[in-house]
């Protein structure tokens, strides 16, 4: 394909915008090249500036569920907007959707709306500190909660170590509240609580994770958590950024079982405009300003626009809840379809699913946690992205991120996506891990 116009923009924004780009992941530097700059989407497809049509997984990284350029959501955001933008005032939108929030999703009482999944997930950890009257927090390595100071910590050199800035610009006194454990290690988690015995305030964690690819919990992992948590006077917080109103009405709450004490949302719920919201029983919200100490603010929280977008896609998913058999039946589909792709040309790889996300992995061993996703092939993930991408199909341009499948795709569509994968599969000759 050609992208004369897509690297023309690029060299551009590069003299305006640091790096050409407005989140880093999209400057292309885990994969090569130059990255796509997108004109116009609408259901499961991308046009970019070169006139490329392209098939959709990313449906930016994660909202676009029914597809893009919905029209409900379209609809519902052009007439609020004929209404006025933003009042920095009470609407009674706001009591609509998160009317609907509580209602679909178990074991929370009240709900309030931020801006994005960074600023929830912010938001839920201040406020699980402000109700246990404890500092230190335990998050998982791979496991991403936005670009907030506690959560940009790379692990230290053991179990029970403090952890130090994976950013500069994150101080040691930040840092040394936030203790690192492996994804899937319950009996980590167990010995971080048993050295820091009545200090730690809350663990935080993508229930399914996102940012490593899609790894899935343990059996036994969630229901630990909440035990530990339980027993130690700790709060579990669940983001569910990417995997709330995706893997279920009620997200991974609902398909496992496990309650988490506050749980952070974004993505799906805003129906494609910047929304997050954090949410949790009433004795615990109630610790929120205006009624508690906990303060948290935002001219912008809860804005008509992204209160209209949200509310029209729960109102879809709430009113058709077969579409999550929908999306998993189209995922595994597609997980069978590329599987025996790459096994006909003997491609070493894993493949992890769950509902609607779904991540390739150049690995021979099972993908469980970060240091497992760090062993794949990710020159063998280069070269699958760009010829992928040659072939008008669009991943994620990270060997560290999932797919997400939207119910616009049609089986057609992903047969077009198989029949790329058997066409680039040869050309994968790395076929070990190294």
């Amino acid at each position: 394909m050609i992208y004369k116009r897509s690297s023309a923009l690029f060299a551009e924004a590069q003299h305006v915008i640091p790096g050409g780009v407005n989140s880093p992941v999209r400057a292309f530097k885990a994969v090569g090249g130059d990255p796509v700059f997108v004109k116009e989407a609408k259901g499961a497809y991308l046009y970019d500036e070169d006139g490329n049509r392209l098939i959709d997984y990313i449906n930016s990284w994660g909202p676009m569920i029914l597809g893009h350029a919905y029209q409900p959501v379209v609809d519902a955001v052009v007439e609020k907007a004929q209404k006025g933008t933003s009042f920095g005032m009470p609407t009674e939108i706001e009591t609509k959707i998160a009317e609907l929030a509580v209602k679909m999703v178990p074991g929370i009482d009240k709900i309030r709306f931020v801006n994005s999944g960074t600023e929830a997930c912010m938001s839920a950890v201040r406020l699980a500190r402000g109700f246990t009257k404890r500092d230190k927090i335990i998050k998982f390595a791979g496991c991403y909660h936005g670009h907030s100071d506690s959560f940009l910590i790379q692990a230290g050199s053991g179990a029970v170590t403090f952890g130090s800035p994976n950013s500069p610009g994150v101080t040691q006194g930040t840092a040394k509240d936030t203790l690192l454990a492996e994804y899937n290690n319950l009996e980590q988690v167990k010995e971080i609580f048993e050295a820091n015995t009545d200090e730690i305030a809350t663990v935080i964690l993508e229930p399914v994770a996102g940012n490593m690819g899609c790894i899935l919990p343990a059996e036994g992992f969630l229901e630990g958590l909440r035990e530990l948590c339980d027993a130690h006077g700790a709060l579990l917080i669940f983001d569910e950024v990417m995997t709330g109103f995706r893997l279920a009405p009620g997200g991974v709450q609902e398909l496992m079982n496990v309650r988490a004490d506050i749980v952070t949302f974004g993505k799906v719920i805003g129906g494609g405009l910047p929304v997050g919201a954090f949410a949790a029983r009433n004795e615990i919200m109630d610790y929120l300003a205006p009624v508690g100490p906990v303060y948290q603010a935002g001219t912008l929280s809860g804005n008509p626009l992204a209160m209209a977008a949200g509310l029209a896609m729960l109102t879809t998913l709430d009113n058709d809840k077969k579409i999550f058999n929908r999306l998993s039946e189209k995922t595994e589909y597609l997980h069978k379809g590329i599987a025996e792709a790459l096994n006909k040309h003997n491609v070493v790889h894993t493949i992890n699913r769950l509902g609607s996300m779904i991540s390739v992995h150049f690995a021979a061993e099972p993908v469980t946690d970060f240091a497992s996703a760090s062993k794949g092939a990710n020159e063998t993930f280069k070269k699958f992205f760009h010829g992928l991408l040659n072939e008008g199909v669009y991943i994620a341009p990270s060997a560290y991120e999932t797919w997400f499948i939207t119910d616009a795709l049609s089986y057609e569509d992903l047969d077009t996506t198989i029949a790329a994968v058997a066409k680039v599969a040869p050309d994968l000759k790395e076929k070990r891990v190294l």
